[in-house]
């Protein structure tokens, strides 16, 4: 399995990191590893400022290589909500020094989803949310996505062999923010909770 993600994918999401929306789709991955599988993130003692990306995510249950774009959506068979930990002052530091910042996304606990969901046509204009307790943190509609799902499918499938049970992390609206240990997330597609996350004391 691999854990493909989309850097700014949503334009206003690039305007609060202070990026611009890029011209063609930006990759990069995430380690087997970086999968909590539990719903159990432990806060990275490498880190003082852990961040909630809410997601939408959609899982391969054919591959491809060099995947047509009209053939593209054919490849995804369920999609859910997903959060891509950010350990964003480890990541300031390396981008201020020009190095690669995979430390600071593709760690142990970095990656979790909720529980698969059917595709169906209507998934642009469900919300995907992301709360804490009570409180909303984050929302998004696939509609406002730079790229869609079959243009990321095929650019990715450019570069990455595409395999079945590979998991695509299609990018995170405007609005990430900070994490504490003893959180309580939860992920929402449309009405359907499709699972819970905590934040605990890393080990």
């Amino acid at each position: 399995m691999k854990i493909l993600c989309v850097a700014r994918n949503y334009p206003l999401h690039a305007q609060e990191m202070g990026a611009a929306p890029p011209e063609k789709p930006v990759f990069f991955l995430k380690p087997a590893t970086a999968w909590a599988a539990s719903g159990e993130v432990g806060y990275p003692a490498f880190s003082q400022r852990l961040e909630y990306e809410v997601e939408l995510v959609f899982r391969l249950g054919r591959g491809g290589k060099n995947v047509p774009v009209d053939k593209a959506a054919a490849l995804v068979d369920a999609l859910t909500v997903g959060i891509d930990f950010t350990a964003r002052d480890l990541q300031a530091q390396l981008k201020a020094q020009g190095l690669p910042w995979e430390m600071a996304k593709a760690f142990d606990g970095s990656a979790w989803w909720g529980a698969w969901l059917p595709l169906t046509a209507d998934w642009p204009e469900k919300p995907f949310r992301l709360l804490r307790g009570d409180t909303l943190l984050q929302e998004g509609y696939g509609r406002d996505m730079l790229f869609s799902l079959p243009e990321l499918i095929t650019e990715a499938s450019r570069y990455f062999t595409l395999e079945p049970g590979d998991v695509l992390f299609t990018g995170t609206p405007a609005g990430v923010g900070p994490v504490a240990v003893g959180d309580h997330l939860r992920a929402f597609l449309g009405d359907t909770l499709v699972g819970e996350v905590w934040i605990r004391s890393a080990p």
